[in-house]
């Protein structure tokens, strides 16, 4: 209710702005045409002077030649920028932060929130404990309004999410922490289902690629790096357009791609099993999670 209300009250601000620059545009032309006749007999009147004094005539120079050159570089500039903003948007990219800044988490809570009700959401990430549980993630209360999810989570026993686990060598992110993220991920999701929405969890074993979460035409990307927090590295909004050539597409099909590879198993919310399946859909072997779980994690011991 307060987003509505507050999306509400921008809209009228801006319109109320756009109005309002436009008044003063007027104004001013109505106040330049008043005084351009004065204004230009006071310059023949100082230009007169000007003749007379080759000092001055000099400085005049100097300072045209600096706004020449400043004019002509802002004009540079603006083109240049406005080639970038073209690139941009034709590869589809809408919004960019750089960094999670103080304002940065709202601002990127309140696209989704827009974005999110009444869709599926797609998204594909690393423990989905910041973006789902945690509520101050992106998506902890777009959940509650979405028909249903198609959710990748890397498989906390898996050998790559280990590695990468043992690469970023932080104490607050260790292998238990990230196994209890990746439980209580999956607790939300079937809490989900028994609400009645259409949600479904796979598990893929590789290391982590992308944070990408895809709400209707927009999209929601960031990249994992070997031994940074996600958290901390910059997030890209993306767009869909009509001709099918942004970004956007690509990443979808990425995700697509991995969604249906027969490598990837599905997590049954009900049995907490893994389910393999062929490219056909037909199921080929179950698997319980937790004895799988157990049976890595003392392998793991043992190797350590």
């Amino acid at each position: 209710m307060f987003y509505e209300f507050a999306s509400t009250v921008h809209s009228l601000l801006r319109a109320a702005a756009g109005s309002l620059y436009h008044g003063v545009i007027v104004a001013l032309s109505a106040v330049i045409a008043l005084l351009l006749p004065s204004g230009a007999k006071q310059f023949l009147a100082f230009w007169s002077l000007m003749e007379q004094d080759k000092l001055s005539l000099i400085a005049v120079e100097i300072i045209v030649a600096v706004l020449l050159i400043a004019v002509f570089s802002y004009i540079h500039r603006s083109l240049r920028d406005r080639t970038l903003a073209a690139a941009a948007a034709g590869a589809g990219l809408v919004s960019f932060f750089p960094r999670r800044t103080k304002t940065a988490p709202r601002r990127i809570k309140r696209l989704k929130e827009e974005q999110g009700t009444g869709r599926t959401i797609i998204a594909i990430g690393s423990s989905g404990y910041s973006t789902f549980v945690d509520q101050v993630g992106d998506l902890s209360s777009v959940l509650d309004k979405c028909l249903g999810a198609n959710i990748l989570l890397v498989n906390p026993y898996s050998q790559d999410a280990s590695a990468r686990i043992e690469a970023m060598n932080h104490p607050e992110h260790s292998f238990a922490v990230f196994r209890e993220e990746v439980r209580q991920s999956i607790a939300l999701l079937k809490r989900l289902k028994a609400m009645g929405k259409a949600v479904r969890l796979k598990l893929y074993a590789d290391q982590p690629l992308v944070e990408m979460v895809i709400l209707g035409d927009y999209l929601w990307l960031q990249h994992y790096h070997a031994d940074l927090d996600v958290q901390t590295l910059p997030e890209y909004v993306l767009r869909h357009n009509r001709q099918d050539h942004g970004l956007y597409t690509l990443y979808t099909h990425y995700f697509q791609q991995r969604w249906e590879s027969a490598d990837i198993p599905e997590y049954d919310l009900d049995r907490d099993e893994l389910v393999y399946r062929n490219r056909a859909g037909s199921e080929l072997l179950r698997e319980r999670f937790e004895t799988n779980a157990r049976e890595e994690a003392g392998a793991y011991a043992e190797v350590a």
